[in-house]
């Protein structure tokens, strides 16, 4: 049985007092409906996407889709008056006898791959079922004068959540049932509809507190800074899939970067790499341009790009050698900007992947790390805004944050560590290639020994 995922993408954005629908406000370098639609389109078991779209804004919605060459069926609808006559609009598009639908609002882009699963799952033991958390606020129901009548009990109140999630013929039958039923016209979601018919039970899946909808100005603000400390879980991904790829790694001499190498040939890619050892310095253009026009010149494609170099100086300011600071920048940043730009043209004809690296530091500068937090946070809005610029061209490009790991460099800084409180840099490497072989871009993707093990 097929499932279909209807995106609600119909509202005018009234509440957040702009002139502009709040799904086609950018966050983290694209429009909010962008960042629903690929959870969607990454997930493996949606078969087929519905997007239902206010009549003014279809155009915009085609747009966006021809930018993200999305992959899956997607077919525009157009919605309603009232967020009920466009639910019943999309669910109205499937011709399928039978099928499960997914109904979810395009304003709650953090929606999780996790979620999408749970419900899927409990479709096969129910007809229809809601995503929903516990309230973590007391519920107070108030009279006509603002006195309260009653505060019940907490534990039996849940905040709804979408996407709500149905077998197809019931959430039909309730649509059909209502539209002879006046008192339903102002009816703001669908399992309502399926209870006041007495049609069935409705589950509960939980959901996520990170599942939130953007519906006030707040809520952009809020949204935006979630979009920048997001991590992607990422799907298991066939290593093999790498076979006769053509790899490029800089900084690929020693810990994450000499990793890679290992794993990517271990499953049949073709790799190369460069470092300061075999004379690639990536802070120097001419060398990052000279060793990508090599890598081309004899593969006749180059598939994936990842940068490992980097340098950590620690100290305060005020007591380090300019030269030091100056190269720790020019590696860390300028690097990342060379091997940037110079990729473009190979990865536009392989429609590859880029993949940098940041630190935990990022979101925060640290004392004596001023240069090195700097340079990460960077990395981090270069990689937000190149996925943004290179959507056209299909490229991918992602970073990878990972916990403290058992590199030469950190023990260059901080000598030895108990090897239990570090990463292997074998398993960063090991995310680092599911990265690649991944279908997303603009990502953050944090790597920690927890989700490891």
């Amino acid at each position: 049985m097929k499932n279909y995922a209807i995106i609600l993408a119909s509202g005018s954005g009234e509440r957040t007092g702009l002139d502009t629908p709040k799904q086609f406000l950018k966050i983290a370098g694209k429009t909010v409906i962008e960042h629903t639609l690929q959870v969607f389109q990454n997930h493996p078991k949606i078969n087929e996407i519905i997007i239902v779209a206010n009549k003014n804004y279809i155009k915009k919605v085609q747009s966006i889709l021809r930018e993200n060459k999305f992959k899956k069926p997607i077919k525009i609808v157009q919605g309603g008056l009232t967020r009920k006559d466009s639910s019943y609009n999309g669910i109205s598009s499937i011709k399928d006898v039978e099928a499960n639908v997914l109904i979810h609002d395009a304003v709650r882009p953090f929606v999780s791959s996790k979620i999408i699963d749970k419900c899927i799952e409990a479709l096969k033991k129910h007809k229809a079922i809601d995503v929903a958390i516990p309230s973590s606020d007391t519920i107070v129901i108030a009279d006509k004068n603002n006195f309260i009548k009653q505060i019940p009990e907490r534990r039996f109140f849940r905040r709804g959540q979408t996407p709500q999630c149905f077998y197809l013929p019931l959430i039909k039958k309730a649509h059909e049932l209502s539209l002879e039923d006046s008192e339903a016209k102002n009816v703001t979601d669908d399992c309502s509809l399926v209870l006041k018919y007495g049609l069935s039970d409705v589950y509960i899946v939980e959901g996520d507190h990170f599942n939130r909808k953007i519906t006030y100005p707040l809520d952009l603000a809020i949204a935006d800074k979630l979009f920048q400390l997001k991590s992607l879980k990422l799907e298991d991904v066939e290593l093999n899939l790498i076979k006769d790829k053509v790899v490029v790694v800089f900084g690929h001499s020693r810990g994450i970067g000499k990793e890679i190498c290992t794993l990517a040939k271990k499953y049949g890619a073709r790799v190369w790499g460069f470092s300061r050892k075999n004379g690639v310095d990536v802070s120097d253009f001419n060398l990052v341009k000279k060793a990508l026009f090599d890598v081309y010149k004899s593969e006749g494609k180059i598939d994936y790009i990842v940068n490992t170099a980097g340098i950590l100086n620690i100290g305060y300011l005020e007591d380090r050698n300019i030269k030091d600071i100056q190269d720790e920048i020019a590696v860390n940043y300028l690097g990342a900007i060379n091997i940037a730009k110079e990729s473009f043209n190979y990865l536009k004809k392989s429609e590859g992947s880029l993949l940098f690296y940041t630190s935990s530091s990022y979101t925060r500068g640290r004392a004596k790390y001023c240069t090195y937090s700097s340079s990460k946070a960077a990395i981090v809005n270069l990689v937000q805004a190149l996925s943004e610029e290179w959507t056209t061209f299909n490229i991918k490009v992602n970073v990878i944050n990972p916990e403290r790991t058992a590199t030469q460099m950190r023990f260059q800084n901080f000598g030895k560590e108990p090897e239990d409180t570090l990463l292997s840099p074998k398993k960063v490497a090991k995310v680092s290639l599911e990265t690649i072989l991944g279908n997303f871009t603009g990502q953050v993707i944090n790597v920690t020994r927890e989700d490891l093990f």
